[in-house]
């Protein structure tokens, strides 16, 4: 059981990272940025906050008794950009991942390996659990680039700034273990 626990306290941790990532990029561009899309063909910040939000609803709802793709879920509509203000959209950002940390919270650490569907398909709770922090590091890296390539100005680094490694490590290692 300390196994699991672990595991979730780790998985946890990570869905943070990710996403504080996708709120300090979000953090760098004007208002209005969030709903241009680079071309045609590519998806504004806002539509892929709101492809996230979307998806966490419904694979976090009610996740350990019902299918993850739920009836009422309208992925082709998270794709349309009709989010108009930045506020709403940080609304929907903080009510998917309400939606998923109130969902991890929930789970006890000898539930990992019980089966739950998502679009029929038997997952234990460990996997659709791995599935979401493949999911959604992969949408918060698109929201970085997006929002790297909008800034007007210089982009204030979310990692080790670039030609800052050795400063870096150096801080790093000059604290104790």
């Amino acid at each position: 059981m300390v196994e699991q626990q672990v595991y979730l306290d780790s998985i946890k941790k990570q869905f943070l990272y990710y996403k504080m990532l996708g709120e300090k990029a979000m953090e760098q561009v004007e208002p209005e940025q969030l709903f241009m899309a680079v071309h045609e063909d590519s998806n504004s910040i806002a539509t892929i906050v709101k492809h996230l939000w979307g998806n966490m609803l419904s694979r976090w709802t009610d996740f350990l008794t019902t299918d993850g793709e739920k009836t009422w879920r309208d992925r082709d509509s998270e794709f349309e950009n009709d989010i108009q203000t930045k506020e709403k959209l940080l609304q929907k950002w903080n009510e998917g991942w309400t939606c998923l940390f109130n969902a991890l919270e929930s789970i006890a650490p000898d539930q990992l390996l019980h089966i739950i569907y998502i679009r029929n398909e038997g997952h234990t709770v460990m996997e659709a659990i791995n599935r979401q922090l493949a999911h959604y590091p992969y949408h918060v890296g698109q929201i970085v680039y997006a929002a790297k390539l909008l800034k007007k100005g210089s982009w204030d680094s979310l990692s080790i700034p670039r030609n800052r490694s050795h400063e870096y490590n150096a801080n790093k290692f000059a604290k104790e273990s």
